[in-house]
């Protein structure tokens, strides 16, 4: 009879590292979605950054598939949520701060059914992550600010920066892992 309740309370805790894991793959797409529109757009600082947190949303999404696996669940292929596409420079923070903002209550309240049914490493790691997206409320709201006080001449600034973030990470192909046999 243990037994089942220990599964029961399992697939709880599967069933929020699932959503969270939604809702980082819809991170992930909106925000290469607003880093391609930023270097479209001639901003390559913003898009740099805006790339650099697509790459943490992508590993907090690694992270909640893992646990997932570990914990004897499927991870979700699929996003909590479609790209908003088209957004000006202007509405682009504001977006994406309430997204983190958002992303963090809701982790929050992850948190509480993991210590409820029992489980500290996926209370940890929620916990872990959530650090991480206060990060990046933090960037998205203080470029907000900047733009709502700056406006163009903020923009003006950083137009014709670029966009480069540095040596990419090597793959599979690059990695070696690839080559031929």
């Amino acid at each position: 009879m243990a037994n089942k309740g220990k599964e029961a309370r399992r697939t709880k805790v599967i069933e929020v590292l699932n959503k969270a894991r939604a809702m980082e793959l819809q991170a992930i797409h909106q925000y290469m979605n607003q880093h391609y529109n930023l270097d479209d757009m001639d901003y390559g600082e913003l898009a740099a950054n805006v790339k650099l947190i697509a790459i943490d949303e992508m590993r907090h999404a690694e992270m909640f598939a893992e646990r997932i696996k570990e914990l004897g669940g499927e991870p979700t292929t699929e996003p909590a949520d479609k790209v908003r596409k088209g957004q000006k420079v202007e509405e682009i923070f504001s977006f994406d701060a309430v997204l983190e903002d958002d992303t963090m209550d809701i982790y929050n309240q992850f948190v509480l059914v993991c210590r409820e049914n029992g489980d500290s490493a996926t209370m940890k790691l929620f916990e872990t992550i959530i650090e991480e997206e206060q990060s990046h409320f933090n960037y998205f709201d203080n470029v907000d600010e900047h733009l709502a006080k700056l406006g163009a001449s903020f923009l003006a600034r950083i137009a014709g920066t670029p966009a480069d973030t540095g040596p990419a990470s090597k793959g599979f192909v690059t990695g070696g892992a690839g080559g031929a046999a």
